[in-house]
C-alpha cells in the first residue's frame, strides 16, 4: 500500500485560520488573507490586536497611532486597536500608558510581555496564548496575566474570543474610574458623527443613552466604503458584575468596564472598585463579532443568547 505524503507547507495551506509567530507579534490570516496581528513587543506598554478586518477585508479599527492615515483623528494615542487594561490599579494608570504620556494618579504602568505560550492555526480556529505581568511605575509586579485569544470565521463574520486570567502578586485594587477596560477604537466611518450607531442589548441607542449604562452586549454599526458593517462586544455571563457597564463614545471608543460606577452613575457615593488579595484570581471573557449588516440584520441579540447559553 502506498501512502501519500503531503509536504508541511502544502498541508499548512489547508488550515482555514493561519497563525504565524514572528518577532514581538503574531500574524493571523483567514483563508490566506490578512485578518489581524497580535502585538506584544516593547514598542507598546500593553498587548493589542491591530487592525481588525471584516469578512470582506475592510478594516474596521482606527489605525492611529500605529499608522498615520490621512483623515483619521489622532486623539487618545493609547487607543490601540483592541486591548484590555485599566486606568487605576493601585493608583497606577495602565490605560493612558503610552510612553509619551504621564498617566493619572501615580503615573503609567506597563503590561510587560513574559512568554508566548503557544500560537497555532487550524481548519476551524486559531489560538494565541501569552503571559504578561502588570508592573507599576516603580517596578513592582502587581498582577500576572494569562491571555488567550481564539479567532474563528462564522460564515462571513469574524469572531474573536478573549480570555484574561489575572492573578494578584501583591494586594491589588482596581479603582473606580471610567477609563477602562476591554476596548476597541473604531475607524472614523463607524463613528456616530459619521455613519455609525451603537445599540445595546437593552434597546438603548447612541452615546447619550448607552454610555454609563449596563448591558450584556453593545453593537456599533455603519457604512464602511459603501458596505454596511458592524462590530459587537459580548460580555460573558460569568464575568465579574455582569452585565457590564459601557464606556462607549460617539467618536468610536467602545469599551466594557465593570469598575467605573461613580462616573457612570454620576454618583460619588457609589464605589465600583474591586480588591484582590495575594494569590486571588479574576477571569474576564469577551466575544468580539465583526459582521455584515446592521445590528438587527446580523441577528446580534440571538447570536448573543446562543453564545451565552453555551457559556453558562
Amino acid at each position: 500500500m502506498r501512502f501519500l505524503l503531503i509536504p508541511f507547507c502544502l498541508a499548512a495551506a489547508f488550515a482555514q485560520v493561519g497563525v504565524v509567530a514572528q518577532k514581538e507579534q503574531v500574524e493571523v490570516t483567514i483563508d490566506g488573507k490578512p485578518f489581524t496581528t497580535f502585538y506584544y513587543g516593547a514598542e507598546a506598554n500593553k498587548p493589542y490586536l491591530h487592525p481588525l478586518r471584516a469578512g470582506s477585508g475592510k478594516i474596521v479599527t482606527r489605525r492611529f497611532p500605529m499608522e498615520n492615515i490621512e483623515g483619521e483623528q489622532r486623539d487618545h494615542p493609547h487607543h490601540r486597536g483592541l486591548w484590555f487594561s485599566h486606568g487605576d490599579v493601585n493608583g497606577w494608570d495602565f490605560w493612558a500608558n503610552e510612553k509619551t504620556q504621564k498617566g493619572v494618579g501615580k503615573g503609567i504602568g506597563t503590561i510587560a510581555f513574559d512568554k508566548l505560550v503557544s500560537a497555532k492555526g487550524g481548519k476551524k480556529a486559531g489560538e494565541i496564548k501569552a503571559n504578561f505581568t502588570w508592573k507599576s511605575g516603580d517596578g513592582k509586579s502587581l498582577l500576572s496575566e494569562q491571555k488567550t485569544v481564539r479567532i474563528s470565521p462564522l460564515g462571513t463574520s469574524r469572531v474573536i474570543d478573549v480570555e484574561v486570567l489575572l492573578t494578584a502578586l501583591e494586594p491589588v485594587k482596581f479603582g473606580d474610574t471610567k477609563e477602562g477596560t476591554f476596548a476597541i477604537r473604531l475607524i472614523r466611518a463607524l463613528e456616530e458623527t459619521h455613519t455609525g450607531t451603537m445599540i445595546a442589548s437593552t434597546g438603548k441607542s447612541k452615546e447619550k443613552a448607552v454610555w454609563g449604562s449596563a448591558a450584556a452586549w453593545v453593537d456599533y454599526s455603519g457604512k464602511v466604503e459603501g458596505e454596511e458593517l458592524g462590530i459587537a462586544i459580548f460580555d460573558h455571563p460569568k464575568n465579574p458584575r455582569h452585565p457590564t457597564y459601557w464606556h462607549s463614545r460617539a467618536y468610536g471608543l467602545f469599551a466594557a468596564n465593570p469598575f467605573g460606577l461613580h462616573d457612570f452613575l454620576r454618583d460619588k457615593t457609589k464605589d465600583g472598585s474591586l480588591e484582590l488579595k495575594i494569590g486571588e484570581k479574576l477571569t474576564f471573557r469577551y466575544r468580539v463579532l465583526i459582521h455584515e449588516g446592521n445590528t438587527e440584520a446580523a441577528g446580534i441579540a440571538k447570536l448573543y443568547t446562543d453564545w451565552a447559553a453555551k457559556a453558562k
